[in-house]
């Protein structure tokens, strides 16, 4: 079983900037990935990025260009770095280990970017 425990949401304009933390239970190096997800009011849970064990990174195209996922192993924790933020952002964002096959979620951070 993996906690995970996210952090780093809030309020801010619009171009702004915001960093989110997700602190993993496990040892994240193992893990086959870690993933921001997001989910706006009305709408589907969708994949923001991933970052797997190798490494290498995906993002979903809303976000190309303006977020950056990133881990630091030492301390078992993965950022989201959001540039750039536009309203179509605010969504309640969470974070996802994949040690294997399954997915372990956080309880979700609130982000709210205003016009």
């Amino acid at each position: 079983q993996v906690q995970l425990v996210e952090s780093g949401g809030g309020l801010v304009q619009a171009g702004g900037s915001l960093r989110l933390s997700c602190a993993a239970s496990g040892s994240i190096f193992s893990f086959n990935s870690m993933r921001w997800y997001r989910q706006a009011p009305g709408k589907q849970r969708e994949l923001v990025a991933v970052i797997m064990g190798g490494g290498d990174t995906n993002y979903g195209d809303s976000v190309k260009g303006r977020f950056t996922i990133s881990r630091d192993n030492a301390k078992n924790t993965v950022y989201l770095q959001m540039n750039s933020l536009k309203p179509e952002d605010t969504a309640v964002y969470y974070c996802a280990a994949q040690p294997l096959v399954n997915l372990y979620w956080g309880q979700g951070t609130q982000v709210t970017v205003s016009p």
